[in-house]
């Protein structure tokens, strides 16, 4: 029998939030692996990036501080954006999206997307409807980075949820080109061995 999820909205995770000791996916900071892969990008091209279901964002803080300026964040949530808006004074307050991903439209598309803790967080059922989203929103060409879990959390009820490559691979097959698809190997060293890092190319 497959499991029925409530549904994970916006007063969801803003209870999480608030509830100390139930965001135990917030490391504090860039996590190796994506502090690694931003410290190549080149801040002369000044890509359009989107990091979705951010939480409290430290990743959109480091590139906004490497010289990043076109950075979007977008939240269900209004703590995360407002602890970012308060850590950030002077992050744009026009890129601090409080809205649905599902939602957003495609146009103007984004260079790069980034995958933080997002995916592990939605109800296994939107998986596909996520990877079709992600498609949505990239430019030919745009690219999909970041971290998924590879692991599988038995009996999860509530995020995080895990999965399998071969899985994920369903997903984003008809949309992208797989660049880099393995483990990552500078994660955090609880996660360690538990993650792929991931780099797919828009077809």
């Amino acid at each position: 029998m497959q499991t029925v999820f409530p549904p994970f909205d916006a007063a969801y995770w803003q209870a999480r939030y608030a509830t100390p000791g139930r965001a135990g996916w917030d490391a504090g900071r860039p996590t190796p692996p994506l502090r690694t892969y931003f410290d190549q990008l080149l801040v002369s091209q000044q890509p359009r990036i989107l990091i979705p279901g951010a939480g409290r964002a430290y990743e959109a803080e480091y590139l906004h501080r490497l010289g990043f300026r076109h950075v979007v964040v977008a939240d269900l949530a209004p703590e995360p954006l407002a602890a970012l808006a308060t850590r950030v004074p002077d992050f744009p307050p026009e890129n601090l999206w409080l809205v649905n991903f599902f939602a957003l439209p495609p146009a103007p598309p984004f260079d790069l997307l980034i995958e933080q803790t997002f995916f592990c967080a939605l109800a296994p059922g939107l998986r596909p409807a996520y990877a079709r989203q992600c498609a949505a929103l990239l430019r030919p060409g745009g690219k999909l980075v970041g971290l998924l879990f590879d692991t599988e959390f038995a009996g999860a009820t509530e995020p995080p949820f895990g999965g399998t490559r071969a899985e994920y691979r369903t997903y984003f097959e008809p949309y992208f080109e797989f660049v880099y698809f393995d483990t990552a190997h500078n994660s955090l060293p609880a996660r360690a061995g538990r993650e792929l890092f991931i780099c797919l190319q828009k077809q």
